[in-house]
């Protein structure tokens, strides 16, 4: 019976806590995210609501697949004995996820502010042309 208790640990409990938070996480930014990158994507591709649409959603399942496989490629516990170093380990995995996560969000907002700008400047020199026609 001791031996049992000795190989007893909670990196099973680890992880039953990790995934769901993990997915809930990547599930709730990337709807926020893609929601208000309509606008973006719509001035970017000069009101074409289809093309946008469609690039929008092939954006997010980039970032679904992206955030959720390196959340699974960081999902090794090691032996978690105690339920303090269950917190700890949780806190560390949970936290590193998140400021990834907030890192790739940060990285696709310069993106669209990017390429809303292009978009801009391309219309800009556009007019440019035709009234000096």
């Amino acid at each position: 019976m001791t031996a049992t208790i000795l190989t007893q640990t909670y990196n099973f409990s680890a992880y039953m806590i990790y995934l769901p938070i993990v997915i809930t996480l990547t599930v709730l930014v990337s709807q926020f995210l893609f929601k208000n990158s309509k606008t973006f994507m719509i001035d970017i591709f000069h009101q074409k609501q289809d093309i946008a649409m469609a690039t929008n959603s092939l954006f997010k399942i980039g970032f679904y697949l992206l955030n959720l496989g390196f959340a699974l490629c960081i999902i090794e516990f090691f032996q978690i004995e105690t339920v303090e170093r269950l917190v700890v380990a949780l806190s560390k995995k949970i936290g590193g996820f998140s400021i990834y996560l907030g890192v790739m969000m940060l990285l696709n907002l310069l993106l669209f502010l990017k390429g809303r700008k292009h978009a801009m400047n391309k219309d800009k020199v556009h007019t440019e042309e035709t009234v000096e026609l």
